[in-house]
């Protein structure tokens, strides 16, 4: 875990979808998750930093498949030039999407990333920012993910929590971990 980061100009929300933080397929304490992503989204509002919303659309039958409830943002998304959404079908919030032009056209250097789940999409889409050379910070309490079930004669079960942290391991040095969602500091892109 680093220090506290320098400003960051964008926040990444990545697939804060209804199913994954309500129902039968929550993913572990999502309360305190949703309680961390709201209010790193309340600062980057008030700070006029950008928000991207990423939203998954998952195969047919998931719980995530297109216009179905499970599917849907679970947060509000504002109308303003600041906030968007961007779906996609991969991981990496990058890949086949608008998100790397959105983020240049605004300036943006450096990202917040949040969300779910740790060791896939949130893994993916910071690996690919930083690839690209964005700065990229991840607080530690706003990402989240499920517990991994045992593998017969390979390994025992693995809690989300420990899942979540190899993930954030997995990013290297370059990432810039952060313990909590508050000491996370967004800056004005201009966009608001």
């Amino acid at each position: 875990m680093t220090a506290l980061p320098a400003p960051v100009q964008a926040l990444l929300v990545i697939d804060v979808q209804s199913a994954f933080v309500t129902g039968k397929n929550a993913v572990p304490d999502a309360p305190r998750l949703l309680d961390r992503v709201t209010d790193l989204v309340a600062g980057a509002r008030e700070a006029g930093a950008l928000v991207v919303h990423l939203q998954n659309d998952g195969p047919a039958g998931a719980p995530d498949e297109p216009h179905t409830p499970g599917w849907e943002l679970h947060l509000p998304v504002r109308p303003c030039p600041a906030e968007s959404v961007i779906r996609k079908e991969e991981d990496d919030g990058f890949e086949d999407t608008s998100l790397e032009d959105e983020l240049t056209a605004a300036g943006v250097r450096a990202v917040a990333v949040c969300g779910m789940l740790s060791e896939m999409c949130v893994l993916a889409t910071a690996r690919r920012a930083l690839e690209l050379d964005f700065r990229v910070v991840l607080p530690h309490d706003a990402h989240a993910t499920y517990d991994i079930p045992a593998a017969p004669g390979i390994s025992e079960p693995v809690p989300a929590a420990m899942a979540s942290r190899v993930a954030e391991w997995a990013l290297g040095d370059a990432v810039e971990i952060v313990a909590r969602a508050e000491d996370v500091v967004f800056t004005n892109t201009g966009t608001a």
